[in-house]
């Protein structure tokens, strides 16, 4: 799948296929996270794979927004240094193992933002670490209808040159 493909038709999946996703597919998803570009070259970020099934289930359960983990086959956690670079350099790293994923087959959805220290103590996380992310992957149930989102008009949010110049495009 083409990058632009990927972005234009990428949705959030809740809902996941017990089949298991095969090793090197899981090795590209973490590469692209750990391939990312970060600002200064600082890689700020530690990626946990987690395929346990007693652990993603507890990773459901401490997770408020996302009981839904419980259903996938696997689980990245995303932790990043606490610098001014780490929330947006992780947050490119998740999005290039979001992509990645989708192009793959792959869904997932991020979990969390804030308020996960509580994930620490499972993983053995440092608590020098922010713990910015769970994306639960894993196959669909459902076909999805890919590039049916509801987006904003582009004339609400692109503009050329200037706020109130709209882009033409």
């Amino acid at each position: 799948m083409e990058v632009y493909d990927a972005v234009r038709t990428v949705l959030a999946v809740r809902q996941y296929q017990s089949k298991p996703v095969p090793p090197e597919t899981v090795h590209r998803i973490l590469e692209a996270g750990r391939l990312t570009a970060s600002a200064s070259n600082g890689q700020p970020w530690h990626f946990i794979l987690v395929d346990d099934r007693e652990t993603i289930d507890k990773l459901a359960a401490l997770a408020t927004t996302g009981p839904y983990i419980a259903q996938a086959p696997m689980a990245i956690v995303v932790a990043v240094d606490n610098n001014r670079f780490g929330l947006s350099d992780g947050s490119r790293a998740i999005q290039s193992m979001v992509l990645t994923a989708w192009s793959e087959g792959v869904g997932s959805n991020w979990v969390g933002f804030a308020g996960m220290a509580q994930i620490r103590p499972l993983l053995a996380i440092p608590d020098t670490l922010d713990v910015i992310a769970i994306l639960p992957m894993g196959y669909p149930v459902q076909h999805l209808g890919h590039g049916k989102k509801k987006r904003k008009p582009a004339s609400e949010v692109l503009h050329h040159g200037r706020f109130d110049r709209p882009y033409k495009g």
